[in-house]
């Protein structure tokens, strides 16, 4: 971070820098610019700088190495000719071709140089001190401190240029990946739940999807996923997703729709939407899947949601073969169940009662004017119970050894009192040995069976041997609980008969 910060800096420094260079390049005009090669000595001349500022300042001093000059000619004026008689001679009005020896008083010969001076040769310029670079930039003219300060303005332009220039190229780089990136299909996947669908043996599901890409286009279409629910490609926008029909299995197994609707946003390839975007398909009963529920099922089916259009045909055929199978077991049902109300119907002359689905098929039946006996199977002398009319204010005294459990009041002037043994209590005595005058004797099988179908079952065997008869021989509770149960299965059907 404090990289980042520090390179932020100087970018905003270089900026800074530029904008001044770029101030002082609009000061320059173009007549101070432009110049004689000729007139400027690349080495540094003094005489040559000195006698151009002349002309435009004054005010500059002359250089140092023209004073020194200068001073040479006078001593030179001042000092007789010498023996030989030769003339001090400039080097420019030497001929090119004549040699630079010459000879210094008191030396000797110089050795020759050639002019053309290899830049290997060059010594390498050595580091002012402050004060040289001081009389440096007093001795140079405006229109060379000029030149320079373009110079440096032009090399900070060419480095801003070129680091603009990869800025710039990174960002049309990013631009052209988001650009591309949206105009990519994208795989996204959703929740669904469909109980036994396997889509390579059955049809697909089909989502309808609506909403806008990333380019501002409308969308809508119906695309198809697996039990998985993967398949769907889009490309980055927001979208809107639904179930379009319900897919068929292989076995012809219809869905119910879900009529959620769920809001998404594709981002990238691979995106897993299922927190977003998760749909449930429960399997109705079959009985009840419409035909309208098939015909649309079959025709997404037909448009992708499976192999072919053959295979549409093949699945849409074992969806309705399973449901009108449904219909056909429902109806086989309820005839049954008809028929068996017929059979559990009972009715006297003064009233009629219903025998409860509990006891159907093992219970039998016989008459007697307004008296009705329920008794265990084929066994008549093995009652479940006794249902007896009486006047209104007639007193009703049971059987030998058998308990009033409930009676009702037809409304007539008449109340049926339903009698009989007290099996979850006289059963245990009687397999103990304990009876107390018993009716008679029964095999385990039996006493069971006499057992649950008196208190539905509500304890086991052994439960009723040791809890409601126990060791006193009390039949309070036993008592209880086959009345409770008589009184839940048995007493609310029985009516006045019209």
């Amino acid at each position: 971070m404090k990289d980042e910060t520090m390179g932020q800096e100087d970018a905003a420094q270089d900026a800074e820098a530029c904008a001044e260079a770029l101030e002082s390049l609009d000061r320059i005009s173009l007549d101070e610019i432009a110049f004689d090669d000729s007139g400027v000595d690349v080495q540094d001349e003094p005489e040559a700088e000195a006698q151009s500022d002349d002309q435009d300042a004054d005010d500059v001093e002359p250089a140092e190495d023209e004073a020194d000059h200068e001073d040479t000619e006078s001593e030179a004026d001042d000092q007789p000719g010498s023996d030989t008689g030769e003339e001090t001679v400039l080097l420019d009005s030497l001929p090119a071709e004549d040699s630079l020896t010459r000879e210094l008083p008191g030396l000797g010969s110089a050795p020759a140089v050639d002019e053309t001076i290899a830049m290997g040769d060059i010594p390498l310029p050595s580091v002012p001190s402050a004060h040289e670079a001081e009389v440096r930039h007093r001795k140079m003219s405006p229109k060379r401190r000029n030149l320079m300060v373009a110079g440096v303005v032009a090399v900070a332009l060419v480095a801003g240029g070129a680091g603009y220039a990869a800025w710039n190229g990174y960002q049309q780089e990013q631009a052209a990946a988001v650009a591309a990136n949206a105009h990519t299909m994208m795989s996204v996947q959703i929740g669904v739940h469909a109980a036994g669908l396997d889509c390579s043996t059955g049809s697909k599901i089909p989502v309808q999807v609506s909403g806008q890409d990333a380019d501002g286009s409308s969308v809508s279409e119906t695309l198809y996923v697996d039990e998985h629910g993967r398949g769907i490609k889009l490309l980055p926008g927001d979208y809107t997703l639904s179930i379009a029909a319900s897919p068929i299995a292989a076995d012809g197994t219809i869905y119910t729709v879900p009529t959620t609707k769920t809001q998404v946003t594709v981002k990238s390839d691979g995106q897993d939407l299922s927190a977003q975007a998760t749909f449930k398909l429960k399997v109705p009963s079959a009985d009840t899947v419409t035909d309208d529920q098939i015909d649309a099922a079959a025709k997404y089916a037909e448009e992708g949601g499976a192999s072919s259009a053959a295979a549409a045909k093949v699945l849409q055929q074992a969806a309705t073969a399973r449901r009108d199978a449904a219909v056909n077991a429902v109806s086989a049902q309820k005839a049954q169940a008809s028929r068996d109300a017929d059979a559990r119907h009972k009715a006297t002359d003064l009233y009629q009662l219903d025998i409860p689905v509990e006891w159907y098929g093992k219970v039998a039946t016989w008459q007697n004017g307004s008296t009705l006996c329920i008794y265990l199977g084929d066994d008549a002398n093995t009652p479940l119970v006794t249902l007896v009319a009486v006047r209104d204010g007639e007193t009703f005294t049971p059987d030998e050894g058998d308990t009033v459990l409930g009676t009702v009041s037809l409304g007539n002037g008449y109340t049926v009192y339903a009698s009989g043994p007290v099996y979850p209590y006289v059963v245990p005595q009687t397999i103990n040995g304990r009876t107390q005058n018993p009716v008679s004797t029964y095999p385990m099988d039996t006493a069971i069976e006499l057992v649950e179908l008196t208190t539905g079952n509500r304890y086991t065997y052994s439960q009723i041997k040791s809890v409601l008869v126990g060791k006193d021989g009390k039949a309070d509770a036993a008592t209880k609980l086959e009345c409770d149960y008589i009184a839940q299965i048995l007493l609310p059907s029985i009516k006045a008969q019209d």
